[in-house]
């Protein structure tokens, strides 16, 4: 790096500031998008620059104009010359950024990044603030909260479908949002949102068929209606002239199928994998999937601890 800049004749004292931990870390970040480094650095050597021209006595410039045209040669990304290049080069960097961030479970820093696009109104932002606020909502210990973040997912979600339809994260996640609101209204909203959350989760599978996670909500769905109680289905088919209905045949299929696209993908995966044969009583096979539930995942989120707890309970009747 410092012989990167050296070769581009930077003072010596913008050099200087570049000496930082996470300078380095987030350049590196950036090596997986090799056309966004020169943004990224440019913009670093303009606050430096900024910062030197403050603290000195002239306060003069550090750099003159037809020098700072010729750092970056022909590696320099083309600018259109509208401010919304250069707003969506930063949008890109941010969204990048918050999918690491989210991988390390660092979800407020994801949600407070993304937060900051909210005037953009993308469905990119969007899903990804509605993905935050449902992680934040099962980690939150306050009730109130817990509710407020969780309806937040919904409308976040609802946003993200309404900018673009053609988006499978959009329809996938705003199934999502009208079934975690379904805890607070009750069994009854449930069932009138469940189709309508079939019909997304599919939607979702169409426009990308190789998402594990919409095959497994799917599942979850089928699942759902398959092990549905006398009291639910008799509800159900007061609200539906044709109720929803499944198998657990059907759920299997959806979860062995998510499992192929990403083996590992997901530790409540496997715990429906184990859950749905115990139901069809394959006690062997169904404790293959559990034990994997248990034993091969990292217990990152609280849905993994979950998991692993009702793995372990289910293991116990086997």
């Amino acid at each position: 790096m410092a012989a990167f800049l050296r070769e581009r004749r930077i003072p010596w004292r913008v050099r200087a500031l570049f000496a930082e931990k996470g300078f380095v870390l987030n350049v590196c970040r950036h090596l997986r998008r090799p056309e966004h480094i020169g943004n990224y650095i440019q913009r670093k050597i303009y606050l430096a620059s900024n910062q030197l021209v403050k603290k000195s006595k002239f306060g003069g410039q550090l750099f003159p104009p037809l020098l700072s045209l010729t750092w970056w040669g022909a590696s320099k990304p083309q600018d259109t010359g509208t401010p919304q290049s250069k707003e969506m080069s930063e949008l890109e960097l941010d969204i990048k950024t918050a999918d690491e961030l989210f991988d390390e479970t660092r979800t407020q820093e994801v949600y407070d990044l993304l937060l900051k696009h909210k005037d953009l109104q993308k469905a990119e932002i969007e899903w990804r603030l509605a993905r935050a606020c449902r992680v934040l909502a099962e980690e939150c210990d306050d009730a109130d909260a817990k509710k407020r973040l969780t309806y937040e997912a919904l409308e976040h979600a609802k946003l993200a479908l309404d900018l673009d339809d053609k988006n499978y994260a959009s329809h996938k996640w705003y199934a999502i949002g009208l079934s975690i609101v379904g805890d607070y209204e009750g069994n009854k909203a449930k069932l009138e949102n469940s189709k309508i959350m079939k019909d997304h989760f599919e939607r979702a599978i169409e426009l990308n068929p190789t998402d594990p996670t919409s095959r497994y909500l799917l599942g979850l769905w089928c699942f759902t209606f398959a092990d549905m109680n006398w009291f639910t289905k008799n509800m159900a088919a007061a609200l539906f002239a044709t109720p929803p209905s499944s198998s657990y045949e059907e759920a299997l299929s959806h979860f062995q199928e998510a499992e192929k696209l990403e083996p590992n993908f997901f530790s409540k995966n496997h715990l429906m994998l184990g859950t749905t044969l115990f139901r069809q009583k394959k006690r062997e096979e169904a404790k293959v999937w559990l034990s994997k539930a248990v034993n091969e995942n990292p217990l990152k989120t609280k849905d993994d601890e979950k998991a692993k707890e009702e793995a372990e309970e289910l293991l116990k009747r086997l």
